[in-house]
């Protein structure tokens, strides 16, 4: 007796289902092509400060300890400095770890005494419950310190019964908390899905509703050739910390998924990434590893509200040999706003928790952390059924982001030339007024000069009208689809196939000698220049801050003489007056104007810098 009924996404029973296609799949390994929806553990940041020890007992009574702390959290390893000699050091360090509810490892503090170049002896051992720290919410007092036993190494762990209860012990003063305030970066900052605090009370109202449709794919590259198949495909799409996996389609270039998924929208200036994979676990597959077949990102911002876009995007993947087009993504995106008052407010807001401003974490720990958030995520999700395999969360993480790359150098210098093309616009622009180029603009130029100095007070409106004009001409310009990946932008088709080798190196690098010695070469020629340009930009720098220092005493008594007679005659004149003489003279026809330059350039090229106190 069967029953039998035709269903759709929204049926309870749909994840579960044995897809028509899924007939030749085992069904032990029936789990690894079904549709299902994960979410990121909750992360907060553990932030332990170690202050003091007292009493440490070195196994060599005659020496005084250099004593270090170690202390583990999971996989994550940190160390304070070497505290000062003495048997009641103090350190006064500040260490931050990623903590993943639920609460259930243990934090192990292990004080070590520096006892050679590559040895050291335990002096004591304390193990502490995560679940034991308390909570820190936003810019409340730091909770109190607390001084804690050290046990031998051979008495840690075991139960304390009357006969091994130590009578003496040495202690450490720490202070400890989970901050709820913060938001863990686990994701790349520049297109991050989520910028929530950890503890839910800090969480602001959602503003909105986030609508994915993932339709289907068209003209996916045969992953399988070799084992006679084509392509098993799915689909991963992150947003917040909510992850969702698409059916896994068998066998098949043009996969039609037809599935729908909603997140809530807390910041419109927040990313959805959605990323491509070919299933190899299908029969099993062991140890292989999904493969890449691409990845999209679509910025909420960019899309209008109430607006359904259904757009075809390519799927682009860098490889060591170059890169590589496996296809087009069909998906239907609809950003629904619920309060715009909130939204429109958003964009006067911080981007992160109040507490990343009045206690912003240290530079030197951010990027730490973010690995270490990374890979708790990742371990968590390749744990469920069936497991978000660590491959997947890691390339949809962008794990390797802060990694070295020369063709993303190269992409970066060329995003900030064309930021600098406007710049360089504008000052042409003024080159060719005051050179005369075009003599009707010139004039034209001379009457709104000369109005404005008459009427400073149109100055400021004069710039916002402009600006507002401006935008309303772009508005028929404005993108009508969203933005994809660019490979024109990224130097991804002009990419030397040595540069592409690089980059997929592992860290630390496996390659030969030589190959690694030609790279740092390369290297050692590219941060040469960076070099040349950081300290010109330092010499400049420093000629300013000479004008003043009596370096130079010649140079600085000129220009405190002139600046004494700009003083006075600033004074005596009108302002007006003062700026039209100025302001003429900057625009004066090329007939009265020499091509050597001019006085004030030749002064400050004159001033000293600090480039001749430097060791070559």
């Amino acid at each position: 007796m069967l029953a039998v009924w035709m269903g759709t996404q929204a049926d309870e029973s749909f994840p579960e289902a044995w897809h028509s296609d899924a007939h030749n799949v085992s069904h032990s390994n029936l789990a690894n092509t079904r549709s299902k929806v994960y979410f990121s553990p909750k992360l907060y940041y553990l932030r332990l400060q170690v202050i003091e020890a007292q009493d440490l007992v070195p196994h060599d009574k005659g020496r005084a300890p250099e004593a270090v702390v170690r202390v583990q959290l999971g996989n994550q390893m940190r160390a304070t400095r070497t505290g000062p000699r003495g048997i009641n050091p103090i350190w006064n360090d500040e260490l931050m770890f990623v903590a993943a509810e639920p609460f259930e490892d243990f934090i192990i503090v292990t004080v070590e005494d520096r006892v050679g170049p590559n040895s050291m002896e335990i002096l004591g051992r304390e193990i502490i419950s995560v679940r034991s720290v308390p909570p820190r919410n936003e810019t409340s007092k730091l909770p109190d310190s607390r001084w804690h036993n050290l046990h031998r190494p051979s008495l840690v762990g075991e139960e304390e019964t009357e006969k091994k209860k130590e009578k003496f012990s040495s202690k450490i003063h720490l202070r400890m908390c989970l901050e709820a305030g913060y938001h863990v970066l686990d994701e790349s900052t520049p297109f991050s899905s989520d910028l929530q605090p950890s503890s839910k009370h800090l969480r602001k109202k959602n503003i909105g509703i986030l609508e994915l449709g993932i339709l289907s794919a068209r003209n996916l590259h045969p992953m399988k050739a070799k084992e006679g198949r084509t392509t098993d495909a799915y689909c991963v799409a992150k947003y917040g910390n909510k992850w969702v996996r698409t059916r896994t389609l068998l066998d098949t270039l043009s996969p039609r998924w037809n599935e729908q998924y909603t997140w809530e929208v807390y910041d419109p200036c927040t990313v959805i990434t959605v990323g491509v994979f070919d299933n190899w676990h299908i029969n099993g597959g062991g140890d292989a590893r999904d493969q890449r077949i691409g990845k999209v990102r679509i910025r909420l911002s960019t899309l209008e509200t109430d607006r359904v876009y259904t757009h075809y995007y390519p799927l682009l993947v860098l490889q060591p040999n170059g890169l590589k087009k496996n296809g087009e993504l069909h998906l239907a995106v609809r950003f629904t706003c619920t309060a715009w008052v909130n939204m429109v407010a958003q964009y006067g807001r911080p981007l992160l928790p109040k507490m990343h401003y009045v206690q912003p974490i240290p530079v030197r720990h951010i990027d730490w952390l973010r690995h270490q958030a990374m890979q708790i995520v990742a371990a968590r999700l390749s744990r469920a059924e069936p497991p978000l395999r660590r491959e997947a969360v890691e390339y949809m993480l962008d794990v390797d982001y802060h990694m070295w790359s020369l063709r993303r150098s190269k992409a970066n210098f060329f995003r900030i030339m064309s930021l600098l093309s406007g710049v360089t616009a504008v000052c042409k622009w003024l080159d060719d007024i005051c050179t005369w180029r075009n003599p009707v603009t010139t004039c034209l130029v001379h009457v709104l000069f000369l109005i404005l100095v008459c009427y400073p007070e149109l100055i400021l409106p004069t710039i916002f009208l402009y600006l507002f004009v401006i935008g309303i001409w772009n508005y028929r310009f404005r993108p009508r689809h969203p933005p994809h990946m660019d490979a024109r932008l990224s130097q991804a088709e002009t990419a030397h196939p040595d540069e592409l080798d690089e980059e997929f190196d592992t860290f630390p690098t496996s390659k030969p000698a030589d190959i690694v010695r030609m790279r740092y070469d390369r290297l050692r020629s590219v941060a040469g220049r960076v070099q040349t340009v950081v300290g010109d930009l330092a010499t400049q720098g420093e000629r300013a801050q000479a004008i003043l220092s009596w370096r130079d005493s010649r140079a600085t008594a000129i220009f405190i003489i002139f600046s004494l007679i700009w003083a006075v005659f600033i004074y005596v004149t009108p302002f007006q007056v003062v700026a039209i003489l100025v302001g003429l003279y900057m625009l004066r026809h090329p007939r009265f104007r020499s091509k050597m330059p001019s006085v004030p350039v030749n002064f400050f090229k004159r001033l000293p810098s600090k480039s001749d106190m430097m060791l070559y």
